[in-house]
């Protein structure tokens, strides 16, 4: 396959078509995809034949697995960090793009949309999720932690529910995802076909809800109430010791997936979220986001973690430390760096003053 066949562009009448095609790797990004995104939706952005952009992916699997984990690997272990600093900052450009585009963008979430997937469309203006939708942040698993503007997606969701879905990397369905909010309407899956051909000629808002249903009672609804007492707690120990005392089933399993997370990666991503939640802008986010994860990039949890789950795939990751800690060493994800910023909210902001 050539590196442009990884990404498919169409105009379909009033349509630009973005449809993400690695089918056999869960249409997971590369670089080199980021790359090819940028420009065409620069060009369908000045467009004025193209009134409707949609992002779908190939395939039956799902829009997007997310990034490509072993490619930040190779470069964690083997390289310097400069290939994995370059990706994240086209990435994360492309997920503030995404948000500020100024005509609307319909993400099509079927399927699988784990990480990078949720950068690519919980940022559009039109978020529709499918029965077969399962949408999540399963980074604490292999060291990491939310990226992509999801920590400030997350700080926002209504209760702990965000704080839930981080630390324990558990994914959702279409009500829940919407519950959440990093979704807005739901579409069965049968009718994407449809939906795509009313968008060649019909206003998207339009489009999307004459096809949307009601998804259902979203069933996070059933145990809010243990996950907004356990989660408020800002310390991770804490929360854990809370869902064990509870008394409750489920409580305790989500104690259990935390427990088997980074313990690094669970205390940073807790105060990402708890700084995110302060921040003014989606850029603010991003620009955070890039510092923890090129700190993160260099740290024995994420190789191990990667290791694990991906490379050799033994499931038994041995994390350093197991246990607490270190507050200072928390802290310091979050210090600016000497030679290498985002600068994503310093640039939308001279933007903003230029279109003034």
């Amino acid at each position: 396959m050539e590196p442009e066949d990884e990404v498919l562009f169409e105009q379909r009448g009033r349509l630009g078509l973005v449809t993400l095609n690695r089918p056999r790797a869960i249409n997971a990004l590369t670089h080199r995809m980021v790359q090819l995104i940028r420009p065409a939706l620069a060009r369908w952005a000045a467009d004025e034949s193209i009134a409707t952009v949609a992002i779908v992916g190939a395939g039956e699997r799902g829009l997007c697995a997310g990034g490509d984990i072993v490619s930040l690997y190779n470069d964690a272990v083997s390289g310097d960090g400069s290939a994995s600093a370059e990706f994240w900052f086209d990435e994360y450009h492309l997920n503030s793009e995404i948000a500020r585009f100024p005509k609307p963008i319909v993400a099509v979430q079927d399927g699988i949309v784990l990480g990078g997937g949720i950068g690519i469309s919980a940022h559009a203006s039109h978020r529709v999720v499918t029965e077969r939708g399962r949408l999540g942040l399963p980074e604490v698993g292999i060291g990491f932690v939310p990226d992509v503007g999801a920590t400030w997606l997350l700080s926002r969701a209504s209760g702990e529910v965000g704080t839930f879905l981080a630390l324990t990397a558990a994914s959702v369905g279409a009500a829940d995802a919407i519950e959440v909010g990093l979704s807005d309407v739901y579409i069965r899956s049968e009718r994407i076909a449809n939906l795509l051909a009313a968008l060649e000629a019909t206003d998207a808002g339009e489009a999307v809800m004459l096809l949307s249903e009601d998804p259902g009672a979203p069933p996070l609804h059933t145990t809010r109430s243990w996950i907004d007492e356990a989660f408020a707690t800002h310390d991770v120990s804490e929360i854990i010791r809370r869902l064990r005392l509870s008394g409750i089933a489920e409580a305790g399993q989500a104690a259990d997936a935390i427990v088997a997370k980074s313990p690094t990666a669970l205390a940073v991503t807790r105060e990402s979220l708890r700084r995110a939640a302060q921040l003014s802008s989606l850029e603010e986010a991003l620009d955070q986001e890039y510092r923890v994860s090129l700190r993160m990039l260099k740290t024995h949890d994420f190789t191990e973690g990667v290791r694990a789950q991906v490379i050799d795939k033994d499931r038994n990751p041995r994390w350093e430390p197991a246990g607490d800690v270190d507050a200072a060493e928390i802290k310091a994800f979050f210090e600016p760096s000497d030679d290498r910023e985002l600068g994503l909210a310093a640039l939308t902001r001279t933007q903003g003053e230029l279109r003034i």
